[in-house]
């Protein structure tokens, strides 16, 4: 099955396998996408008038936001980008404009776009540079009517007596045979061939200074030099092994459409893209008087406001439009509030889910629960010393409450607290553990204690370390 086509549930399901608790923005976001494909199945004229239900997460740092939109990345089959807002400055200012986040959203459709073609094509591709270098194995006789050298390859030796190269008018089928199933079976692997590839340096580097708005021209230039100076051929030697893989490489580049794949890659971002816009609080204004960089804030504020509203945007590729182009948004919000945005902005995201903050419950879940969890990271990385690394129950409960007294003592960081309370605790084993192969070290709470509770017990120390 697809995996645009999940339900909401499945979706659910698949984040829950990742991110603990904050079952609403989980929920919305899995109805956000099913929605992008409920789109797809309504006819036209109705289907371009459903515009996207943009969202907005609000809760503190540290307590999923971010991680949501890495796994939605890897759960939408779609054009998906994650950007800091706090990152572009306004029409005027040096920095990046943001309709460079629509340009980056194509480049990634175009490279998403060219992989899919490369596994569609793979099975052609590997038996067109099979055959070439067959063909160079078994080499035509010279002044032969109509016997025509293999295009890209002038000459290939094998360092090895053992394996003859033969050259004849009319190579027997079970020469070529014998020859493709060495191929095959990777005995030919260490031989050094030569062979003409592509020279990638052929083409004129250039490049130049740019500000505002100016992002693709290098680029561009770029573009135009390689149309102007067409790809040379460059004999190389090396390994049979790398041969066939430059030489499959070319060929795929030979069947691949650019054109086709351009054409799609525009559209999947204009019908399914997904921009997600991390720290949308930092260009908030917080109700000062309009000085300083407040000016710049309101300015991105409004030159995003188009774009969530539906703009046409010109890149390199041609024209997108972002009318049916989700757009996340997410921010902590802790100095200003979602109404701090100007008011043309906040009619453009009509959901909003709030992520609550993580306790010592959470914080259990999140070190043992998840397919990717920090105990399991750990246990995982000692084991490359030879190290077999185990946590009793009590050891985790006591990291757990450990860190939230940290995260109410100091700053609030939610579960990335956990991170520097584990790096800590591990300290010494992480030192030592080259020393201690086919040990097995047991993580109890008492050594958990032991590790942290000076730190913890200091306030100063624990704002500098913890």
């Amino acid at each position: 099955m697809s995996n645009q086509s999940y339900t909401p549930k499945e979706t659910l399901a698949e984040l829950d396998k990742y991110i603990v608790g904050q079952a609403d923005a989980k929920r919305s976001v899995a109805i956000a996408l099913r929605n992008r494909w409920r789109r797809k199945q309504v006819p036209s004229p109705l289907r371009e008038e459903i515009a996207p239900k943009n969202i907005i997460m609000i809760g503190p740092t540290g307590v999923g936001k971010t991680e949501i939109a890495r796994r939605l990345a890897s759960l939408a089959q779609s054009p998906f980008i994650k950007v800091e807002a706090s990152k572009y400055t306004e029409v005027g200012y040096v920095g990046r404009d943001v309709e460079s986040m629509v340009r980056d959203l194509v480049d990634l459709a175009i490279n998403m776009v060219k992989k899919e073609e490369e596994q569609r094509i793979k099975g052609v591709a590997e038996a067109n540079a099979e055959d070439k270098i067959l063909d160079i194995l078994l080499p035509p006789t010279p002044g032969r009517v109509g016997a025509v050298g293999p295009e890209g390859a002038t000459s290939f030796t094998i360092n090895n007596p053992d394996v003859p190269v033969v050259h004849s008018d009319k190579p027997e089928n079970s020469t070529r045979e014998k020859f493709r199933q060495m191929l095959r079976d990777g005995k030919l692997d260490d031989r050094e061939v030569e062979v003409e590839v592509s020279d990638t340096k052929s083409t004129p580097m250039v490049e130049i200074m740019t500000t505002s708005g100016l992002e693709d021209m290098q680029s561009n230039i770029q573009d135009a030099f390689g149309k102007l100076f067409p790809k040379k051929k460059k004999a190389r030697k090396m390994k049979m092994k790398e041969a066939k893989e430059a030489v499959i490489k070319e060929e795929t580049e030979k069947l691949i459409d650019h054109d086709k794949v351009v054409q799609e890659a525009l559209k999947r971002t204009e019908q399914s893209g997904i921009i997600f816009l991390d720290e949308i609080d930092k260009i908030a204004s917080k109700g000062g008087g309009g000085h300083g960089p407040e000016v710049s804030r309101e300015g991105v504020q409004r030159d995003l406001l188009p774009i969530v509203e539906g703009a046409t945007v010109n890149t390199k590729h041609g024209m997108v439009k972002t009318d049916h182009i989700l757009f996340i948004a997410s921010g902590a919000f802790h100095l200003c509030k979602p109404s701090d945005l100007i008011p043309e902005l906040q009619g453009r995201f009509p959901i909003r889910v709030e992520l609550h903050p993580l306790g010592k419950d959470e914080f259990v879940r999140i070190l043992t629960e998840p397919e990717n969890a920090l105990v399991k990271q750990y246990i995982a990385l000692m084991k490359t010393e030879g190290v077999e690394l185990e946590f009793e129950a009590e050891a985790i409960e006591e990291l757990a409450a450990i860190a939230v007294e940290v995260n109410e003592k100091t700053e609030e960081i939610g579960a990335r607290r956990l991170h520097t309370v584990l790096e800590k605790m591990l300290d010494n084993l992480s030192f030592d553990a080259s020393e201690r192969d086919g040990e097995t070290f047991v993580v109890t709470a008492e050594y958990v204690r032991e590790q942290l509770s000076a730190i913890v017990q200091d306030h100063d120390l624990s704002r500098y370390i913890l």
